[in-house]
């Protein structure tokens, strides 16, 4: 027989307890729908006592390092029913809105008792639960509450709130009510399985990961609501008990690629730990990765600039890169990987698909380059140089750059959670409750409806309730934001969490727990907070388009070069690769974050906090401002503002009488009377026999005379005074928004005292300034109409909203928003807070709340209102600035991917990966660059920079890029890498060496022809053949680009017309790349070479498997570049040797300087190849073949004859 079993747990602390326990107990077999509250210890189950009994369900529970009782168990025989029927009726405007809830049981069956005395039933059970709404007529929105209601697990909860969940009838006594049968009938049982579960995500990089991670929670079985918070990092799940858990939702975002931990809503100090946490995760990421990374930088900038070590460093740049970049690809960049992975299959991309591909292929290319080489030379290092086509160092820095906008728009995300933590921290822990007459402290979870609760002076109130016994003043100013204290007497409401000034009194509970004021506005912070800021999947959005076209332009890229144009493979893949690369926006994630970073630091200067990108949004297209009266528009504090006289009393003497009354007094005005008596010096009476008079003022004998001063009941209630001659004047004070007290005798009225909470001197320039900027200004304020008014006129405000309740301070602020108004709100109290979150951006002022402060977008902290105006400038200003961010953070790539695709390479524009990377380092650049113009920012001036040095940033970076462009052709025409094995170096040299080279010059520059009837098998063809006939010619790989980007030739197949000496002569093949000087050759059969003219002799010769290559000059052969340099080469007599004058090339110069053969012009060497000489020249620098050769005369003799 199945069994309902009723748990009764103790000993667990948090939602892990009650996790351990679900565990344990379904193990066992026959044990299911196991439901545990682990805040009040319950436990509900259905067992099966044929596979386990009530003995094994206590051992499991003991088993997970619990202890538990069996408090009830109920047989199931199939027959219970329950239904809730719901109906609604409409009452008259002003009627308060209710809820009737009711609830019969019927049972029809027999009570069993067992051996041991325990009550069991048998039979059917009809639970019939009604619910009655009571709705207030022109209250439209309070229907939408009781659809919702009708329609969730909300109207269940309700019922288990005052009834429980209860089903055994032996101990069960319900009053009964009469039941409303209604077509649209609830089904309960159905409705109770639903259940929201708030999740904090870890591992989201965009908007992209935030849909990915919804759809794979729509995908788990009984999900039925799911909401994912990119910015907050929360996800809202509502899903059916019945068939799922928590642990399947959080297996469903593992296997998204991303983590989930439940949230404790106890742990107010959860967030910020989760936010140190990832702040400390990135910045670990970010150093590591940069620290690695330097040494890359270094190398980068061998190719431009003369830095000392190069040629030493040069052979190991390959191993050292490898070495360095490795852990950055795999350990820092693994999250993306991740991602992507995440990503693919949703079928869909993000901002780390991007990164991954483009960092991947820098990376595997820089790979399998790198062991080709290792394969053909036998070498981990450079033998005469770097080792070609390497660009670790691009994976490198894109990460690098990655990883530190990711850490920097971190640490600028608004701490939301903070709002909701004060709030929080605002209730009280404990209560004083009166049971059965005794008093005893119990904690606030313990508190129940009815509970009477005692509260003396200067304790909080615990929960909301209704005055009962005794009276006092109390300050509502953390609810309500108001400054001066309320009077409470028998029957009227307190707050919960407001702190009691004066007197003791006793209230009863009516709203505990979630029901209560502070609760609430806790709710609707957080459903406003929880709505997605649009700015912040920006890039993200960008990306979604962006990543597909540039991988597929990336493939298109590779297509066409390799299959239609017929270019080499690692032709095509460098073109996909730069394409990868160009296209990746790193700077995207610096757009934001930089931005922020600076235009808050900015702000904060002048004393204007701006949280994050969602207020910068809204800044931007605000229409409406309201603000709060109270501690906003005015100083929050009250101060006498007038003394009036009615009888022949001087108006010193009538503050003299009042401020000694009120200097005994608790009341809130009081201190403001007092104060001011003291800097008016005024000297005070001393009182006798001073008492106060509760909701009416004070008395006291001053000189035998009994004073009374407070409100207009004391003067008619109490005193029995007519108040109508000076009611006109009591009216004027009123109107300005003024708090009269009366001071009178019991003979006479003498005068009063007007308090006021004053406006503040900036309030009204402020208003004027935001109209001027087209922004229709509102106020708001729970006073009545004509204080209200009174105050208004004192600022400018015409658009006025009086008398609104704390709570719906936001409900007014939506009204506007339906109006198609992008509304701000500024205010300084706890009750602004809802109102703060709701509006469009909120602006919270610095005197006021924390809880205020924290939920505004915005934070004025010098009280100055005029700053309210410097804000929405500001804001503006930055949020213009993230715009022109993003712009640049694409450009390069608008601009770039034509260049890296090698469709300008006819006009010399050819971008390699590696410089790819550094323009992608360039658009980080002007990314700071023009976020660091926001510090020029002035309130109420027009920032000139900022708005000009964009312009020229985009005309210097782009010149900047195109000469990156240029640099690159021109590192690909240059050759000091070898792609050869030491053997077959040394092969190709004795092939220089042994063959005939002629030269000649075209446009100053050099060309070498070698005669050869056959090339060496180590050479292999990058286009064409190898095999040459008369009128034939081979070309090495540099002087073949090189003659591409002049459009001499095109490619193999093409035929040169009037070639040195030849009428026309065929290219049948071009070179692979050696890295030797191979590829500065053109090779042709003896039979052709004899046609070619040459201009000098060009002979060489090998040391230690370098060649060395020498230039004779003739007197009239001296090459164009040098014509200037060489002044002949007659012999020069040192002592009694005669040297042979010799000009080296710059090049070959810098290698003999560092082998240490030379230092300097008129050095001498002894035994030269054969030959004493003295070094009389460096050449400058051509960056051409002769940049290596020696230049000697007709009487230099070459050992060997070389």
């Amino acid at each position: 027989m199945k069994k309902n079993i009723t748990l009764k747990i103790t000993g667990m602390h948090c939602v892990s307890c009650e996790k351990i326990t679900v565990e344990e107990l379904s193990e066992l077999s026959g044990v299911s729908d196991i439901h545990i509250d682990v805040g009040t210890g319950n436990a509900t189950l259905i067992l099966d006592d044929q596979q386990n009994g009530e003995g094994d369900v206590i051992s499991a529970v003991k088993k997970a390092g619990y202890d538990a009782v069996i408090a009830g168990s109920m047989p199931i025989n199939g027959g219970n029913e329950e239904v809730i029927s719901v109906r609604s009726r409409l009452v008259g405007d002003g009627q308060p809105f209710k809820i009737k809830l009711g609830s019969q049981i019927e049972a029809d069956g027999k009570v069993y008792e067992d051996q041991t005395g325990k009550y069991s039933f048998e039979g059917k059970i009809k639970n019939n639960k009604s619910a009655e709404f009571i709705i207030p007529e022109n209250k439209p929105e309070m229907q939408k509450i009781v659809e919702k209601l009708g329609n969730t697990a909300t109207l269940a909860g309700l019922f288990e709130s005052v009834w429980g969940n209860k089903k055994d009838v032996a101990v069960e006594r319900i009053e009964s009510v009469n039941k409303v049968v209604q077509p649209n009938a609830v089904n309960s049982s159905e409705i109770s399985q639903n259940k929201r579960l708030n999740l904090s995500l870890f591992g989201m990089h965009c908007s992209s990961c935030a849909n990915i991670i919804e759809r794979s929670l729509k995908k788990v079985p009984g999900v039925k609501q799911v909401n994912v918070n990119f910015a907050a990092e929360k996800a809202s799940v509502v899903f059916d008990e019945s068939l799922s858990d928590s642990g399947a939702l959080i297996k469903a975002i593992k296997k998204a690629g991303y983590k989930a931990e439940l949230i404790d809503a106890k742990d107010t100090d959860y967030e910020r730990r989760k936010r140190e946490k990832e702040i400390k995760s990135y910045s670990k990421k970010f150093w590591f990765s940069f620290i690695l990374s330097l040494p890359m930088l270094y190398f980068m900038l061998l190719d431009f600039f003369v830095i000392p070590g190069k040629d030493v460093v040069l052979p190991y740049i390959g191993i050292i890169s490898l070495i360095f970049t490795a852990p950055i690809q795999f350990f820092v960049g693994a999250g993306f990987y991740k991602g992507m992975w995440s990503s693919l299959k949703m079928k869909t991309f993000n901002m780390d698909s991007l990164i991954a591909i483009g960092t991947s292929t820098a990376f595997i290319y820089s790979l399998v380059n790198f062991v080709i080489y290792f394969i053909k030379t036998g070498s981990l290092i450079g033998i005469a140089g770097k080792i070609p086509e390497l660009y670790f160092e691009t994976a490198a820095f894109l990460i690098t750059f990655v990883i530190l906008g990711k850490w920097l728009e971190i640490r600028t995300k608004g701490k939301t959670g903070d709002a909701i933590k004060k709030l929080m921290g605002l209730q009280a822990k404990t209560a004083r409750v009166i049971r059965n007459g005794v008093t005893q402290d119990i904690q606030i979870e313990d508190v129940v409806h009815g509970d009477i609760i005692l509260v003396r002076p200067g304790e909080k109130i615990p929960v909301d309730g209704q005055i009962t016994k005794g009276s006092s003043a109390i300050d509502e100013s953390m609810i309500t934001g108001e400054s001066i204290p309320v009077e409470k007497k028998n029957g009227d409401s307190v707050i919960g969490s407001t702190v009691n000034k004066t007197g003791s009194f006793e209230f009863i509970a009516t709203r505990i727990g979630s029901e209560t004021a502070l609760a609430q506005i806790i709710r609707l912070i957080e459903d406003a907070q929880g709505s997605k800021a649009p700015i912040q999947g920006f890039a993200d959005r960008i990306s979604a388009i962006f990543v597909p076209i540039v991988i597929g332009l990336a493939i298109t890229t590779f297509l066409v070069w390799y299959f239609l144009l017929g270019a080499t493979l690692s032709f095509a893949l460098m073109a996909f690769t730069a394409v990868i690369v160009i296209a990746c926006p790193c700077a995207l994630g610096l757009a934001t974050p930089t931005s922020l970073m600076v235009g808050t630091g900015k702000g904060a200067e002048y004393g204007i906090l701006i949280k994050g990108g969602e207020p910068l949004e809204a800044a931007c297209n605000i229409n409406t401002i309201i603000f709060d009266k109270t501690g906003t528009l005015t100083n929050g504090k009250p101060e006498v503002t007038d003394i009036v006289s009615f009888e022949n009393i001087e108006e010193d003497e009538v503050l003299e009488i009042s401020a000694s009354l009120e200097k005994l007094s608790e009341h809130p005005l009081a201190e403001a009377i007092y104060t001011y008596a003291n800097e008016e010096s005024i000297n005070l009476a001393d009182v006798k026999d001073f008492g106060a008079i509760p909701g009416h003022g004070v008395r006291g004998i001053i000189d035998e005379t009994e004073y009374y001063f407070g409100n207009r009941r004391l003067m008619t209630d109490v005193l029995g005074h007519s108040i109508t001659k000076i009611n006109r004047r009591l009216i004027k004070l009123e109107e300005q928004g003024k708090t009269a007290m009366i001071l009178a005798t019991k003979k006479e009225i003498l005068g009063a005292i007007a308090v006021a909470d004053t406006v503040k001197p900036t309030s009204r320039e402020a208003v004027e300034k935001l109209k001027k900027l087209s922004i229709e200004v509102w106020m708001i304020t729970g006073d009545n109409e004509r204080t209200a008014k009174a105050i208004a006129s004192q600022v400018g405000i015409t658009n006025i909203l009086a008398e609104v309740l704390p709570e719906d301070k936001a409900n007014e602020v939506k009204k506007l928003q339906t109006n198609n108004k992008k509304v701000a709100m500024v205010g300084d109290g706890i009750n602004d807070a809802p109102a703060l979150a709701q509006a469009n951006l909120g602006i919270a002022m610095g005197s006021g709340t924390d809880v205020a402060m924290e939920t505004g977008g915005v934070v004025i902290m010098k009280n100055d209102l005029n700053d309210v105006v410097s804000a929405l400038q500001l804001s503006r200003e930055t949020m213009s600035k993230i715009k022109q961010n993003m712009f640049f953070a694409l450009f390069y790539n608008v601009i770039g991917i034509p260049i890296a695709a090698r469709v300008f390479i006819g006009f010399g524009l050819v971008l390699k990966p590696e410089l790819a990377g550094l323009a992608m380092a360039l658009s980080s650049i002007s990314v700071v660059g023009n976020s660091l113009l926001l510090k020029y920012f002035k309130p109420n001036k027009r920032n000139f920079l900022s708005i000009i040095a964009p312009v020229v940033m985009v005309i210097v970076f782009t010149f900047g890029f195109l000469q990156f462009a240029k640099l690159s052709s021109g590192m690909e025409s240059q050759g000091t890498i070898n792609m050869v094995s030491v053997q077959n170096i040394a092969t190709l040299n004795s092939f220089i060496t042994n063959g005939q080279t002629k030269i000649n010059f075209s446009d100053a520059n050099p060309k070498l022809f070698l005669g050869a009837n056959s090339m060496p098998g180590m050479l292999k063809a990058k286009e064409g053949t190898l095999l040459l006939n008369n009128n034939e010619i081979i070309i090495g790989y540099k002087e073949a680009e090189m003659m591409k980007k002049e459009n001499l030739i095109k490619g193999s197949g093409d035929t040169l017309i009037n070639f040195f000496g030849l009428s026309s002569v065929k290219v049948v093949g071009i070179l692979e790349p050696t890295g030797t000087i191979v590829d500065s050759y053109h090779f042709v059969n003896n039979a052709t070479l004899s046609g070619l003219t040459s201009v000098a002799e060009v002979r060489f010769v090998t040391e230690k498997e370098i060649i060395k290559s020498f230039y004779f000059d003739n007197g009239v052969n001296i090459p164009e570049k040098f014509k200037t340099n060489i002044q002949g080469f007659d012999p020069v007599i040192l002592g009694t040797k005669q040297y042979l004058p010799v000009y080296i090339g710059s090049g070959e110069a810098k290698m003999m300087i560092d082998k240490k053969l030379i230092s300097k012009v008129g050095d001498v060497i002894n035994n030269f190849f054969g030959n004493n000489v003295i070094v009389v020249g460096i050449l400058p620098e051509t960056k051409t073949i002769l940049d290596d050769m020696h230049f000697v005369g007709q009487g230099f003799w070459l050992k060997n004859n070389y």
